[in-house]
Protein backbone atom coordinates (compact mmCIF):
# COMPACT_ATOMS: atom_id res chain seq x y z
CA UNK A 1 0.00 0.00 0.00
CA UNK A 2 2.86 2.36 0.64
CA UNK A 3 3.95 2.07 -3.00
CA UNK A 4 0.43 3.01 -4.12
CA UNK A 5 0.50 5.99 -1.76
CA UNK A 6 3.86 7.16 -3.15
CA UNK A 7 2.96 6.62 -6.81
CA UNK A 8 -0.41 8.32 -6.40
CA UNK A 9 1.17 11.25 -4.54
CA UNK A 10 3.91 11.75 -7.12
CA UNK A 11 1.64 11.45 -10.15
CA UNK A 12 -1.20 13.49 -8.70
CA UNK A 13 0.41 16.36 -6.87
CA UNK A 14 4.14 15.78 -6.51
CA UNK A 15 4.59 18.92 -8.61
CA UNK A 16 2.72 20.90 -5.93
CA UNK A 17 4.17 19.48 -2.70
CA UNK A 18 7.34 17.74 -3.83
CA UNK A 19 7.92 14.18 -4.90
CA UNK A 20 8.22 11.38 -2.36
CA UNK A 21 10.29 8.22 -2.38
CA UNK A 22 9.52 4.79 -1.05
CA UNK A 23 11.62 4.35 2.07
CA UNK A 24 11.70 1.83 4.88
CA UNK A 25 10.61 4.64 7.22
CA UNK A 26 7.49 5.36 5.14
CA UNK A 27 6.60 1.66 5.01
CA UNK A 28 7.02 1.41 8.78
CA UNK A 29 4.92 4.53 9.41
CA UNK A 30 2.08 3.15 7.30
CA UNK A 31 2.29 -0.21 9.07
CA UNK A 32 2.04 1.54 12.44
CA UNK A 33 -0.85 3.72 11.25
CA UNK A 34 -2.78 0.64 10.13
CA UNK A 35 -2.03 -1.35 13.28
CA UNK A 36 -2.91 1.48 15.70
CA UNK A 37 -6.55 1.11 14.71
CA UNK A 38 -7.29 4.79 15.33
CA UNK A 39 -8.45 4.81 11.69
CA UNK A 40 -10.46 2.36 9.62
CA UNK A 41 -8.77 1.16 6.44
CA UNK A 42 -10.33 -0.50 3.39
CA UNK A 43 -8.73 -1.62 0.15
CA UNK A 44 -9.82 -2.11 -3.45
CA UNK A 45 -8.53 -5.15 -5.29
CA UNK A 46 -8.32 -6.12 -8.94
CA UNK A 47 -7.45 -9.73 -9.73
CA UNK A 48 -6.31 -10.25 -6.14
CA UNK A 49 -3.96 -7.25 -6.11
CA UNK A 50 -4.51 -4.14 -3.99
CA UNK A 51 -4.94 -1.16 -6.31
CA UNK A 52 -6.28 1.45 -3.91
CA UNK A 53 -7.25 2.24 -0.36
CA UNK A 54 -9.06 4.62 1.95
CA UNK A 55 -8.71 5.48 5.61
CA UNK A 56 -11.27 7.27 7.74
CA UNK A 57 -11.41 8.33 11.36
CA UNK A 58 -12.33 11.13 13.68
CA UNK A 59 -11.29 14.56 12.48
CA UNK A 60 -7.73 15.42 13.43
CA UNK A 61 -7.92 19.08 12.41
CA UNK A 62 -10.15 20.53 13.70
CA UNK A 63 -10.86 18.10 16.51
CA UNK A 64 -14.62 17.89 16.89
CA UNK A 65 -16.75 15.05 18.23
CA UNK A 66 -19.28 15.33 15.41
CA UNK A 67 -16.74 15.53 12.58
CA UNK A 68 -15.28 12.56 10.73
CA UNK A 69 -12.37 12.74 8.33
CA UNK A 70 -11.51 11.07 5.07
CA UNK A 71 -7.84 10.79 5.98
CA UNK A 72 -6.62 9.27 2.75
CA UNK A 73 -7.78 7.93 -0.56
CA UNK A 74 -5.28 6.63 -3.08
CA UNK A 75 -5.50 4.60 -6.27
CA UNK A 76 -2.56 3.18 -8.16
CA UNK A 77 -2.17 5.53 -11.17
CA UNK A 78 -2.48 2.77 -13.82
CA UNK A 79 -5.97 2.16 -12.39
CA UNK A 80 -7.13 5.80 -12.43
CA UNK A 81 -10.36 6.62 -14.28
CA UNK A 82 -11.71 3.08 -13.97
CA UNK A 83 -14.25 3.74 -11.21
CA UNK A 84 -12.04 2.48 -8.37
CA UNK A 85 -11.67 5.88 -6.73
CA UNK A 86 -15.41 6.49 -6.95
CA UNK A 87 -16.15 3.07 -5.42
CA UNK A 88 -13.68 3.74 -2.61
CA UNK A 89 -15.24 7.16 -2.03
CA UNK A 90 -18.73 5.65 -1.83
CA UNK A 91 -17.45 3.13 0.72
CA UNK A 92 -15.76 5.89 2.73
CA UNK A 93 -18.91 8.02 2.75
CA UNK A 94 -21.04 5.07 3.84
CA UNK A 95 -18.63 4.29 6.68
CA UNK A 96 -18.35 7.94 7.73
CA UNK A 97 -22.15 8.32 7.78
CA UNK A 98 -22.41 5.52 10.32
CA UNK A 99 -20.37 7.48 12.86
CA UNK A 100 -20.40 11.22 12.13
CA UNK A 101 -22.95 13.75 10.87
CA UNK A 102 -20.29 15.87 9.12
CA UNK A 103 -17.04 15.08 7.34
CA UNK A 104 -13.88 16.86 6.28
CA UNK A 105 -10.91 16.08 4.09
CA UNK A 106 -7.67 17.93 3.44
CA UNK A 107 -6.10 18.00 0.01
CA UNK A 108 -3.32 19.96 -1.67
CA UNK A 109 -4.38 23.45 -2.65
CA UNK A 110 -4.27 23.78 -6.42
CA UNK A 111 -4.76 20.04 -7.00
CA UNK A 112 -7.32 20.48 -9.77
CA UNK A 113 -7.79 16.77 -10.56
CA UNK A 114 -8.48 15.98 -6.92
CA UNK A 115 -10.70 19.00 -6.41
CA UNK A 116 -12.78 18.01 -9.45
CA UNK A 117 -13.14 14.49 -8.08
CA UNK A 118 -14.20 15.74 -4.66
CA UNK A 119 -16.75 18.13 -6.16
CA UNK A 120 -18.14 15.32 -8.36
CA UNK A 121 -18.60 13.12 -5.28
CA UNK A 122 -20.51 15.73 -3.28
CA UNK A 123 -17.79 17.53 -1.33
CA UNK A 124 -17.70 21.33 -1.13
CA UNK A 125 -14.74 23.66 -0.50
CA UNK A 126 -14.81 25.01 3.04
CA UNK A 127 -12.69 28.05 2.30
CA UNK A 128 -10.10 27.17 4.94
CA UNK A 129 -6.50 26.11 4.59
CA UNK A 130 -3.59 24.91 6.68
CA UNK A 131 0.12 24.19 6.29
CA UNK A 132 0.86 27.74 5.15
CA UNK A 133 -1.91 27.56 2.55
CA UNK A 134 -0.65 24.40 0.84
CA UNK A 135 -3.68 22.34 1.94
CA UNK A 136 -7.36 23.10 1.40
CA UNK A 137 -10.37 21.63 3.21
CA UNK A 138 -13.49 20.15 1.67
CA UNK A 139 -16.51 19.12 3.69
CA UNK A 140 -19.93 17.55 3.43
CA UNK A 141 -22.75 16.38 5.61
CA UNK A 142 -23.08 12.61 5.73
Amino acid sequence: MTQIYIDSWNRGFGHLLGRRNLTADRVERMRIDIEQKSSDWSVAEVDGHVVGFISIGPSRDPIADDLGELESIAVDPPHWRQGIGRALMELALDQLALRWPRTILWTPAGYERGHSFYLATGWQPLGISRADGTEAAFGRPT
